[in-house]
């Protein structure tokens, strides 16, 4: 696949198997060595580099960032963080001042996520390096070091214009207004397996690198693609798929990479609530909904790190199926609808309908998650996370209550949790223990009830007694009120 980009602020073009990662091209083919790699997974941060595209710069995992990922984007490594005449960034001046660096392996990773906030102006240091893991420094001098910059000004060479994929310059931070592409806008890069007729693409590529890869610009070409051709992989932010790659060491076949399609990345208000694009990506989504539904951005705050939320999508999260993913609760609780589509046909359906069983979802061939709608909702929302780590960490079990009050009544009881059976699933039996009755004097019967609707298993994450236990203690939080215990884990005091 021929792929153009900035990198360190050079034009480069490429041709390469388009589900090379990222961070092996920079170590292999450039000999850009000080991206490190560590865990391989989007896990420890030492692969972390910046990509900028017309959303503006982001710190991502290059270890999980496909080069099919990349056309039109600007790539800076550690390399091109200090300035062409070698003058170094605030953030490094600042980590040799404040001692930072100690064996170096994780301090590159460390550097671009650090020299990414400060680009942004973001001061949320915890966050924004939550996903760096240090493993000898320690991280107090790393954190001051970050405080020391922020005053800083941006060096000039840190503002990067993404060549966009059409060649021409792109302002990062400013959505691209411009009508969506037709049919025939699109790219596409064929291997060595047969083409699919009529395309009439030809067969080329390196034997082994699997079926090629095709770019959509607009859903309308993605939805005429994928009903003709159901087996091709699709690749939205790659934090899951990534890993079917660098650990699983699979052959994706034919893939499409969906990042190029400026429609399906919009979060839009409209009559019936927020209508949330497939591929709007974790991060952006929680800055939309911190208004409105505190508790659901606090929540998504603790999906892997920031650079896994600037990549992930949350149609990924939800196609995903997973039974242990925190995004399906939250938005279960809210009584969210999915957008499906299937060529020019499409569907809505509860999100609740979507999960059938275990790894099955309502996913026809050739269908995919277009959008979905969370509504606009005046009850009282409260999500939990249980987990072994505050960051980074997949739930033992998560549940997100959404009730609606009249007077002291509940009216309405939404109670939705993951973790706790093979889809992520609502609690019905203890949604009715608790309508009509105050959440005080339903507590009880519902805590009761949760036993009829979840037979959890026991796994590595927890027992089954464990899960059970700890899903009656979360709904008690919620319902002995705001007062009883503090709502945030790192308020908890022994």
């Amino acid at each position: 696949m021929q792929i153009s980009f900035l990198l360190n602020g050079e034009t480069t073009t490429v041709d390469v198997p388009p589900t090379t990662t990222l961070l092996d091209w920079l170590r292999e083919s450039r000999g850009l060595t000080g991206t490190k790699e560590g865990c391989n997974e989007g896990d420890c941060g030492a692969c972390s580099v910046i990509v900028t595209d017309e959303d503006g710069p982001r710190a991502l995992n290059a270890c999980i960032l496909f080069m099919g990922q990349l056309p039109g984007r600007a790539v800076r490594t550690v390399e091109g963080i200090s300035g062409p005449d070698g003058t170094l960034h605030p953030v490094q001046q600042a980590m040799i001042d404040a001692h930072g660096s100690q064996c170096g392996f994780c301090t590159p990773g460390f550097i671009a996520s650090m020299a990414c906030a400060h680009l942004q102006g973001a001061t949320d240091h915890d966050d924004r390096l939550a996903g760096n893991l240090c493993r000898c420094t320690g991280y107090a001098p790393i954190i001051r070091a970050a405080r020391a910059a922020e005053s800083a000004a941006v060096p000039g060479w840190m503002r990067d214009q993404p060549p966009g994929e059409d060649g021409n310059e792109v302002s990062p931070g400013e959505a691209n207004n411009e009508p969506a592409p037709s049919h025939s806008d699109v790219t596409a890069d064929w291997g060595h397996r047969d083409p699919v007729a009529g395309t009439g693409a030809s067969a080329a590529g390196d034997p082994g690198q699997g079926g090629g890869a095709f770019r959509p610009r607009s859903t309308d070409a993605l939805a005429e693609w994928y009903a003709a051709n159901p087996g091709t992989t699709l690749v939205a932010g790659a934090t899951d798929v990534g890993l079917w790659v660098t650990k699983g060491l699979r052959d994706l076949g034919t893939v499409a990479f969906l990042n190029g399609i400026e429609e399906m990345r919009r979060i839009e208000e409209t009559g019936d609530g927020l209508c949330v694009g497939a591929g709007a990506t974790i991060a952006a989504l929680r800055g939309v909904v911190a208004g409105r539904y505190p508790a659901l951005a606090e929540l998504l705050r603790r999906f892997g790190s920031q650079q896994v939320r600037e990549a992930a999508t949350i149609g990924g999260n939800i196609a995903n199926g997973s039974p242990i993913g925190d995004g399906a609760p939250a938005l279960i609780a809210l009584g969210a609808r999915l957008h499906l589509r299937q060529g020019d046909a499409r569907r809505e359906i509860p999100l609740e309908d979507f999960f059938l069983d275990y790894g099955k979802q309502d996913r026809r061939p050739g269908e995919f998650v277009e959008a979905l709608t969370i509504p606009h909702r005046d009850g009282r929302l409260a999500c939990e996370k249980v987990s072994k780590r505050f960051d980074q960490d997949i739930s033992t079990l998560c549940g997100c209550f959404y009730v609606e009050m009249d007077g002291g009544a509940v009216r309405l009881a939404r109670l939705a949790f993951g973790g706790m059976a093979g889809t992520p699933k609502r609690a019905r039996s203890a949604e009715a223990a608790l309508e009509g009755r105050s959440l005080v004097d339903g507590l009880a019967g519902a805590k009761a009830a949760l036993a009829e609707d979840f037979t959890p298993l026991s796994d590595m994450r927890g027992s089954a007694a464990y899960r059970l236990d700890a899903a009656r203690g979360l709904l008690a939080r919620f319902c002995e009120g705001e007062g009883a215990l503090p709502r945030h884990v790192l308020e908890i005091r022994a």
